[in-house]
């Protein structure tokens, strides 16, 4: 083996170890629990979402209608000697874009929430800093020499 071979063989196990480091470090943090808590609230809350949409948003936008859309598929001609055609499912489309409606609107709602929290923080100013002992003593020479003018 080479001078050069070795010195490459090195280097890229540095590089391997450095971005196993990286990692051990991302992983190690907090960040890492609350993404993975998110994971699992964002799942429960699309269960929820599409449970809302399949069970009561879509029959009241049909009923609203006058159409269960919910069962609308498109049935394609046999192709190529299938034995089942295919079908597009037109309703379950429709129930996966009111879906994402629903889901953008309530994230919505909650990112506007709390950037109105934020910018509540924000805008009250800092209270100003306590006057040092030196300070106060500078302050009531100036007000006892301006007494004397008079």
């Amino acid at each position: 083996m080479g001078k050069k071979d070795k010195v490459d063989k090195e280097h890229k196990g540095g590089r391997i170890k450095s971005f196993f480091n990286e990692f051990k470090t991302f992983a190690v943090k907090g960040n890492m629990l609350d993404m993975a808590v998110g994971m699992i609230v964002g799942g429960a809350f699309t269960a929820l979402v599409t449970s809302i949409v399949t069970h009561i948003a879509t029959p009241l936008i049909g009923i609203l209608i006058g159409v269960d859309f919910s069962e609308w598929n498109i049935t394609l001609p046999h192709l190529y000697g299938n034995a089942e055609p295919g079908t597009l499912a037109i309703g379950r489309f429709l129930n996966s874009v009111i879906s994402f409606v629903v889901v953008a609107f309530v994230v919505f709602l909650f990112v506007k929430a709390l950037n109105t929290f934020n910018n509540k923080k924000e805008d009250e100013p800092p209270p100003p800093p306590k006057k040092s002992p030196e300070e106060l003593l500078l302050t009531e020479i100036r007000d006892l020499l301006k007494g004397m003018d008079k």
